[in-house]
């Protein structure tokens, strides 16, 4: 049997649509007239049969239309039949937004599924602020799941511009769709009761809906986050409902937990914001005089933003934590300025005040302050719960220093600080980290020598005093203290923190404060990483939810002197990799850093 190749040209494909299409434009050959708006189409049956689903039925073998002159489909408008004429005669598909809704019409109706999916993705690239909602109506009716996802994302982040400008857009909207805005995580800009008074406008155009379809519009709404005051002021027909009622009820409740609210978070009480905004608090441009200022950071634009409140204290070596999304800014040394004799001074005392800041008013609350002044100590969050560890204060009648092994741990249910597991010996300037349902502490500077227990002894600081490598493991079963490998450098002022599965230990103030390490608490040992080539200290330090870490401005030495610096490092843990991002707005020092969602 002889040898053969099969081979293809691209070209007599081309050349065959071509042919028709020329055929076509002078009228020859054809068969069949296609009818819509008044206006006449010329074709060819057997193209159109082999393009379209739809053709290929109506000419079938036993129906009427085989071998009609003429079709008429009153269904469609001419624009839309003769786009999708003009796309199975040639492959190119012309589309705007003030002809799409007639060419998707008819796409659909002839069933030419290519061309519907061109028209899908033209609305998803297409979508802006002023055509979201009439696209979302236009993907909902014809079924694109993909361009209504993408169409009602639009519509919660434009929400603010759009309750402004075209409100009536959204009174149009399908309910499908509001729905599924009413159900995002994310609208910016935009209080919600004004979503609520939205929801309730749009029943009032659209309406009387079923019961039930009624409430699950209204049970998307986050009551929680409406004030008191102004949850008794919402009356609409549609509220009325036991199940709205009931939201309502447990809006009021939630009011009135007080100090247990971080704790008994659910939906409807939870900010539609970015959980990744990073909030710096404290810090200054100068060492000694910390400023006021609350800055929040978008790690997605690196971008920087003023919140318009401020911390109540100047603080300096204090801590935060978030839970539940409240921010919880705990001890430290608070810095007055005063005034004696005629002379400008500033005093220094060491605080036990704790304050609560509540994002979604807007509202800084003191609440129970801890048992013990505490500065340069650490607290971590483990199981919802605040622990305070070591630390030291300034005794009040004298320049000296007491440190402290007491730890200390905030109920929110009850509002109050109970005392702890007492660490071995009193600490100071070490760092702590949950993981493996336990906390882990590093470094510092011990208070005294030797080991104490359930006492903690005054000792006066010795800057001397040789940094600690040890670490140490506090099991949240079992409450007692345990120790773990050293870390292979001492360390003091530096920073812990989890990713993966792992913690790593960075930057410090005596030590070499370049080098990094890793502790893999499955085989109890400190791995050394790629060391940072201009280290720092003073610096705020928060883990990202993808595991990487960001290390905002602190101090460093250049030329025996100590600067501040400006700038925003990210360290990915999972490359061991150090780079630049972005630049602080202002140079920085002692700032302290926390995950904590925003409103915009």
């Amino acid at each position: 049997m002889d040898s053969y190749s099969v081979l293809y040209s691209s070209s007599h494909r081309t050349g065959l649509l071509s042919g028709f299409q020329r055929l076509r434009s002078e009228r020859r050959m054809c068969d069949v007239v296609l009818e819509a708006g008044g206006v006449s189409f010329p074709c060819h049956r057997a193209l159109l049969a082999s393009s379209s689903e739809y053709f290929w039925a109506l000419f079938g073998e036993t129906t009427a239309e085989r071998l009609a002159a003429s079709i008429s489909l009153p269904a469609l408008k001419a624009q839309g039949l003769d786009a999708i004429l003009d796309f199975l005669y040639s492959g190119w598909l012309s589309i705007s937004p003030s002809t799409i809704s007639a060419v998707l019409e008819a796409a659909r109706y002839l069933q030419v599924e290519t061309a519907v999916a061109i028209c899908e993705r033209f609305m998803i690239d297409s979508l802006s602020g002023e055509n979201c909602c009439c696209y979302a109506n236009l993907a909902e009716r014809h079924a694109l799941s993909n361009a209504l996802e993408a169409a009602n994302q639009t519509i919660a982040m434009e929400m603010g511009a759009l309750l402004q400008a075209r409100k009536n857009d959204l009174l149009d909207l399908n309910v499908q769709s509001l729905m599924a805005v009413l159900d995002a995580d994310e609208i910016p800009g935009v209080k919600e009761v004004r979503l609520i008074e939205l929801a309730l406008d749009w029943l009032d155009d659209n309406g009387p809906l079923p019961l039930l379809k009624s409430n699950l519009l209204l049970s998307r709404l986050r009551f929680g986050l409406v004030c008191a005051p102004d949850l008794t002021k919402l009356d609409h027909r549609a509220m009325s409902t036991p199940l709205i009622r009931s939201q309502l009820t447990r809006a009021a409740e939630y009011h009135r937990m007080g100090s247990a609210q971080p704790i008994r978070q659910n939906r409807q009480s939870t900010l539609r914001a970015s959980p990744n905004r990073v909030l710096l608090v404290g810090g200054g441009s100068g060492a000694h005089w910390p400023e006021q200022q609350l800055l929040a950071f978008d790690p997605g634009s690196k971008k920087f933003s003023s919140l318009s409140s401020c911390v109540p204290l100047r603080l300096r070596n204090h801590c935060v934590c978030s839970v539940g999304g409240f921010l919880f800014v705990i001890g430290g040394e608070e810095v007055k300025e005063g005034d004696a004799e005629g002379k400008k001074s500033v005093t220094t005392s060491t605080s036990n005040q704790v304050w609560r800041y509540d994002p979604r008013f807007d509202r800084w609350e003191r609440v129970e302050s801890m048992l013990e002044r505490r500065a340069q100590f650490s607290c971590c969050v483990a199981e919802e719960v605040i622990f305070a560890i070591g630390g030291r204060h300034t005794r009040p009648d004298a320049d000296t220093h007491t440190s402290v092994a007491s730890v200390e741990f905030y109920d929110m249910t009850t509002g109050a600080w109970r005392k702890g597991a007492t660490m071995p010996r009193p600490l100071y300037g070490h760092a702590s980290a949950e993981l493996d349902n336990g906390i882990y502490v590093s470094g510092g500077l011990p208070g005294n020598r030797g080991t104490i227990h359930g006492s903690n002894h005054g000792d006066n600081h010795d800057e001397n005093r040789e940094s600690s490598r040890e670490v140490l493991y506090w099991d949240l079963k079992s409450r007692v203290w345990e120790k773990r490998a050293s870390m292979s450098i001492a360390r003091f002022s530096h920073r812990l923190a989890t990713a993966h599965g792992y913690i790593y230990a960075l930057l410090g103030m005596y030590e070499p404060f370049c080098d990094i390490e890793r502790y893999d608490s499955r085989s109890d040992h400190w791995t050394r990483l790629r060391p940072l080539l201009i280290g720092s200290f003073n610096y705020g330090m928060v883990t990202t939810p993808c595991g990487n870490l960001l290390v905002f401005g602190g101090r460093r030495w250049s030329d025996g002197q100590e600067v501040i610096v400006r700038s925003v490092l990210e360290y990915d843990t999972k490359k061991d990799h150090w780079r630049e991002i972005c630049q602080l707005p202002r140079p920085l020092t002692g700032t302290e850093c926390t995950l904590l969602p925003l409103p915009d």
